[in-house]
């Protein structure tokens, strides 16, 4: 029970976007989160977890081929 849950807000500020995204990534349940009472809280390691699902490496360059 050492996870660290964070806020809507936390998770926006951590993400770099408005509250709006994070609501809805727990409305399609596009990310793990928990209900505490009213309120709901995303896992620190959801956040991560998302992160690393939806980062895309850079593609590898062809030598010869002019940007």
């Amino acid at each position: 029970m050492n996870e660290r849950y964070l806020s809507v807000v936390q998770v926006a500020e951590l993400l770099g976007t408005t509250v709006r995204f994070p609501r809805r990534l727990v409305e399609e349940r596009r990310i793990t989160y928990v209900k505490v009472g009213r309120h709901v809280r995303i896992p620190e390691s959801a956040v991560q977890a998302f992160i690393s699902a939806n980062t895309v490496e850079p593609r590898r360059s062809r030598l010869g081929v002019a940007a």
